[in-house]
């Protein structure tokens, strides 16, 4: 997609989830809005340690934490568990 995006100089938005959306946006050139929505960064933030902070309107991957640089807080989870 991204690939087609760029032949066609057409601009890339990420849809949900900034966490993981973030580091999508920094691989795609043409990467123009990402999606963000207080509910989902709640969600991301009660349920993962390691969620990029917003900070002037930006977010950033940590280069420091391997991965998408998400830890699940399984005890924090067990709650919804069904």
């Amino acid at each position: 997609t991204a690939a087609l995006a760029a032949a066609f100089d057409t601009p890339v938005s990420t849809h949900c989830a900034p966490s993981l959306g973030v580091h999508v946006g920094c691989a795609v050139r043409a990467q123009q809005h990402l999606e963000y929505f207080h509910d989902h960064v709640h969600i991301e933030q009660a349920l993962f340690g390691g969620a990029p902070p917003e900070e002037d309107a930006c977010l950033a991957p940590d280069p420091d934490r391997p991965g998408l640089g998400l830890d699940f807080k399984r005890q924090d989870a067990e709650r919804y568990a069904v």
